[in-house]
């Protein structure tokens, strides 16, 4: 028998995250997986980040996580997003050389002091009057530990399908984890299906890049290259291209001529798959009229000529596979390394978990990543960082981390996830936050990095450079205010060249407010910017965010008053030992909806699809009134 404060199983993204969180806290921490080289595993796309997920990573590192830190020092290329757009929905986005990040995830690990790796398989949960006791593996050896957290991915029970071909494994030459989900189910817990899915790999030797479009990442020679994490020195590396091709007449014809020999349409997988990341076969059955659909060819890696067919996952017959890859422009002769192939597994409907990621039935039983419903290795590395950090509260009698709608994405993933009744794999999206001016990427440490000092995840260093960085803001603001432009030939002149006009004087301030003078102009007109730094990619941050607090100060005060409205519904608590059905107001549906979500406040009740807001008033009125029975 080993006894630990804290154990994990499962070490993809989730699991990663809450080791080295609950480890860096001062627990000490043993991580279960299934394979020890797997530590990190990219099993689908070697990607980070895009709209909404970008978010959430720099929300990571601006807590203390690690997932920026591993994005950066492994990427093949890194690409901003919607460029031309707002910056409520501009997003970095990274290709990663998927050997390199393992690698480098694992390393992470290994340094901790208070972190032991195993590569053992969990197969029961020992619990005593609801309460989390330990675990036990393959081999019948206990792991006494009073939290442990789950974070098993696609593992719990998988089943791959390639036609009519299944295996039982969680990912293509990975076991499948037994055992937990009937332990789970014995438990009370709600466990269904859900599926997910990955293209082939193709052997980039046999690609005819001629005929594909080049999509190259950022270009850096008059840009500073923009990363993930907000700490200093980060490594500048080669670029590496990635290439688009279209699908033809030709490959639609062939899913439609094989359409019943697909697992899904034949009713063999059950699980409900991710919409925003449909198979080929969905999207030309659902877009019947759409001609075409993009696929990418993006690299794996700098060790091997594997490469990734995004936007053509299948789960159709291996040579039908290989009809249709071949009717891709400049993939003729492709050749395939991995067929492509849908996988189906055991979630947890996360309605059985609380704001801090544990469960409601079983004390000290935390849940993360795809075990919740949850798609992407962003979202299930942003609910390891929560949970890990969450045992350690638990433990100490201490306050759940602070995350919420208000103050983040990882707040809203969480919200939606215990408040929604999901029915299918959650991808976080830029549209699911109301607040997405405000919880930009580009101010996730000016949001979130006290809170994480705050936690133990920071250093005084970190701390001190986001101090520094905000009270730079601020000077750079007021010396702006200082800077005197008058209506001279020689401004006009410079400020027609952009489309500008200067009819009387004014200050940098205001002229910063139009659209088309950013600080390129302004040092054009003589402005010599007040910032006392000789990191320039600091500066480049600093320049930004004054940038964008002047241009869209009037939508970000209006956020501002939403917040504060919705901030007086979350003050509101709710009794924790409410009898709902006792309330003869409130209509049945609603009663349901509550007592199986048991919110803590009326802003959360609020919140929960089915509930009736004229319900959720006549509740605020029975608690200020002190009349809720108990």
């Amino acid at each position: 028998m080993f006894n630990f404060d804290c154990i994990v199983v499962g070490a993809g993204h989730a699991g990663v995250e809450a080791a080295i969180s609950a480890s860096r806290l001062g627990l000490k921490t043993l991580i279960a997986t299934l394979n020890i080289d797997y530590i990190g595993l990219m099993p689908c796309n070697p990607a980070i980040g895009g709209p909404a997920k970008s978010n959430l990573v720099r929300e990571i590192d601006a807590l203390g996580g690690v997932m920026g830190e591993l994005v950066d020092s492994t990427y093949l290329q890194l690409k901003t997003l919607n460029q031309s757009k707002g910056p409520a929905v501009r997003a970095l986005r990274a290709q990663s050389d998927k050997k390199e990040y393992r690698s480098c995830a694992r390393n992470y690990l290994e340094k901790e002091d208070n972190l032991t790796i195993k590569q053992i398989q969990i197969v029961d949960l020992i619990v005593e009057n609801n309460e989390i006791q330990g675990v036990i593996d393959e081999l019948g050896i206990i792991y006494k530990s009073k939290v442990v957290i789950l974070t098993t991915g696609t593992s719990l029970d998988g089943t791959i399908y390639i036609g009519d071909k299944t295996f039982k494994q969680g990912r293509l030459g990975e076991r499948s984890a037994y055992g937990l989900s009937d332990r789970l189910k014995k438990l009370g817990f709600n466990v269904r299906k859900l599926k997910t899915g990955t293209p082939a790999r193709i052997d980039s030797r046999t690609i005819n890049y001629n005929k594909l479009e080049l999509h190259p990442g950022d270009n850096t020679d008059n840009n500073l290259l923009r990363f993930f994490s907000f700490k200093p020195n980060r490594p500048i590396r080669k670029q590496y291209p990635c290439y688009l091709t279209k699908t033809t007449e030709k490959t639609h014809q062939i899913i439609k001529d094989n359409l019943s020999k697909s697992p899904l349409y034949r009713g063999l997988i059950t699980g409900v798959g991710p919409r925003y990341c449909p198979s080929i076969e969905d999207k030309v059955v659902r877009f019947k009229d759409n001609p075409s659909h993009h696929i990418f060819i993006e690299p794996e890696g700098l060790d091997t000529y594997e490469v990734y067919i995004q936007g053509f996952s299948t789960s159709l017959p291996i040579e039908v596979q290989f009809e249709m890859i071949h009717s891709l422009p400049g993939l003729e002769q492709a050749s395939v390394i991995k067929p492509a192939y849908a996988v189906e597994y055991d979630s947890v409907c996360a309605l059985e978990l609380d704001c801090g990621l544990m469960t409601k039935k079983i004390k000290g039983l935390f849940l993360a990543g795809q075990i919740n419903g949850t798609s992407g290795y962003e979202e299930a590395a942003a609910q390891g960082l929560v949970a890990g950090v969450n045992t350690y509260n638990y433990l100490n009698n201490k306050n759940y981390i602070d995350l919420n709608r208000k103050n983040s994405y990882i707040g809203t993933l969480i919200d939606d996830l215990i408040t929604k009744d999901i029915d299918e794999p959650y991808r976080m999206l830029t549209s699911r936050s109301e607040y997405r001016l405000i919880l930009r990427q580009d101010n996730a440490d000016l949001r979130l990095a006290e809170i994480g000092y705050n936690q133990g995840l920071l250093s005084e260093n970190d701390i001190l450079r986001k101090r520094f960085k905000e009270q730079s803001i601020e000077i750079e603001k007021e010396s702006l205010n200082q800077f005197k432009i008058s209506a001279n030939e020689k401004n006009k002149a410079i400020l027609a060249q952009y489309e500008e006009n200067l009819e009387v004087g004014t200050n940098g301030f205001n002229l910063l407010k139009r659209p088309n003078v950013d600080y390129k102009v302004l040092m054009e007109l003589g402005y010599n910017p007040n910032i006392n730094s000789n990191d320039e990619y600091l500066k480049r941050d600093i320049f930004e965010q004054v940038e964008i607090l002047i241009k869209y100060d009037g939508y970000i005060k209006r956020q501002n008053i939403q917040i504060e409205n919705q901030a007086k519904t979350d003050d509101i608590k709710i009794p924790e030992d409410i009898d709902y059905s006792s309330i003869v107001q409130i209509s049945n549906e609603s009663k349901e909806k509550l007592i199986k979500i048991k919110p803590k406040t009326i802003g959360q009740a609020l919140r929960i699809g089915g509930v009736k807001p004229a319900d959720i008033s006549i509740l605020m009125v029975l608690i200020k009134n002190h009349q809720i029975k108990k």
